[in-house]
């Protein structure tokens, strides 16, 4: 769901900030050892097989950007800043997306001076390497074949940040949303993803990885088996044989437009209520909306369930993990008051906390969508939904989901660009109400 306009617009003039002429020198270097750079004692260093689907290991997708365009990278203090924050909140694992841009680079290296400077600090990184198809956001995309330069140093950038930090960087994720058709600018088949997940696995049995790390795709739940035919072939199969594990996108917050049938209660249950209503005092929107809610978080769990029965018919082994699932606080579009309603703070919360009840409870690692607010996404329409899948306001403040952790002084002394860590709506329900709309009104 990190969806970008044209991203190699922006990785041309930005990337060459980081992988410059000093790039082939830092590849060089990193390809001749496992081991991290730093001489500090490691505190924390769990394999990523005792941190996905360990409920005291909560996971986060995370971007730090905090203005209009990515050309605004945010600093080194900023990256600590926020790591600050959701280690408070009790985040343990982020997601990333791409190796093309200085931000994960430098994310990896915030978090490894914050364990140096503090032996409880604590977290780890999935590693996203972003995969593009030939001719990728032109006119004329070639889905048959990859870009295969970009592709192959865009792969080489993960893997040298994974050998120098080993005991931050736990998972490699090949390709973002890359297999799934609706991503007409750039995806590409399943055998592109599957030679580049054989060459890491080749690497970690060589040596040259740590055999600890793991190598997934992250991707819709549809392009992993739990959709149509049209997605089951043999290289897919193949794919989920090489993985270590599955990582699959869930997000019936777009459902609510795109296939609502879920959405509004069925009419023999509202005529149900009608009839109750007659004898009892009218219900509460907010049971109506929890009732929604209920709903968007069975949907998640449907096709979940469809993933795992595709995977594991082919591979019991397999485990399956959530890499991405969220829920809008605003939306000017299909989601808002025009469209399907779905959008505002309360069903946020309700969708946050209905699928971390689930995950930590069935063992499920769930890299939620997202820590922060990221203006750049929909950079000329502020009110679009793309902008506000986070759980924090691009300004530090708290969205609903959050309001009893800073009740609780869990961000005390924390501020993000120089604001503290308060409540949206000044804390007050009755002001977040007003802009709670039922789906079906």
């Amino acid at each position: 769901m990190w969806k970008v306009s044209n991203p190699s617009a922006e990785f041309n003039g930005i990337a060459s900030f980081l992988w410059g002429a000093t790039s082939s020198l830092f590849l060089s270097a990193a390809l001749t050892s496992c081991g991290p750079t730093h001489e500090h004692q490691i505190m924390h260093d769990k394999p990523a097989s005792e941190l996905l689907g360990n409920p005291d290991y909560p996971a986060i997708c995370y971007g730090g950007y905090r203005g209009q365009s990515r050309s605004e990278q945010p600093t080194l203090d900023q990256l600590k800043e926020d790591m600050r924050i959701l280690h408070a909140m009790g985040i343990r694992q982020v997601r990333t997306y791409n190796v093309q841009l200085p931000h994960a680079a430098n994310l990896v290296k915030a978090i490894s001076e914050l364990k140096q400077s503090d032996s409880q600090f604590e977290m780890y990184v999935m590693l996203g390497a972003w995969i593009d198809c030939a001719g990728a956001w032109t006119d004329s995309p070639n889905h048959a074949e990859q870009d295969l330069e970009a592709n192959q140093t865009e792969i080489d950038r993960a893997v040298a940040l994974a050998q120098m930090h080993p005991d931050i960087v736990k998972v490699i994720a090949v390709g973002n949303e890359a297999m799934v058709h609706w991503a007409a600018s750039y995806f590409v088949a399943p055998k592109v993803i599957l030679q580049w997940v054989n060459h890491l696995q080749s690497l970690k049995a060589e040596g040259k990885l740590p055999e600890t790390l793991w190598v997934t795709s992250s991707d819709n739940f549809a392009s992993w088996g739990g959709g149509g035919a049209e997605y089951h072939n043999e290289d897919l199969e193949e794919l989920v044989r090489a993985v270590d594990y599955v990582s699959m996108h869930t997000y019936p917050f777009h459902d609510t437009h795109y296939n609502p049938v879920f959405w509004a209660e069925n009419k023999e249950q509202s005529q149900a209520d009608t009839l109750e209503v007659e004898i009892q005092e009218e219900p509460a929107v907010d049971d109506r909306i929890e009732r929604a809610m209920a709903r968007a978080v069975a949907y998640s769990q449907d096709q979940y369930a469809r993933v795992v029965a595709y995977v594991q018919g082919i591979d019991e082994s397999k485990s399956v993990h959530i890499g991405e699932t969220g829920w809008a606080s605003v939306s000017d579009g299909f989601y808002g008051p025009e469209g399907s309603r779905a959008a505002d703070e309360y069903k946020q919360a309700l969708f946050y906390r209905g699928m971390r009840e689930w995950t930590q409870s069935a063992g499920i690692s769930c890299f939620y969508f997202e820590a922060f607010d990221e203006p750049w996404k929909s950079a000329a329409n502020p009110t679009d939904s793309e902008n506000h899948f986070g759980l924090f306001k691009a300004d530090g403040e708290a969205k609903y989901a959050l309001w009893p952790l800073v009740s609780e002084g869990t961000f005390e002394g924390l501020t993000r660009d120089g604001h503290a860590i308060t409540s949206s709506y000044a804390g007050q329900r009755e002001m977040l109400d007003r802009h709670v709309l039922h789906p079906a009104d």
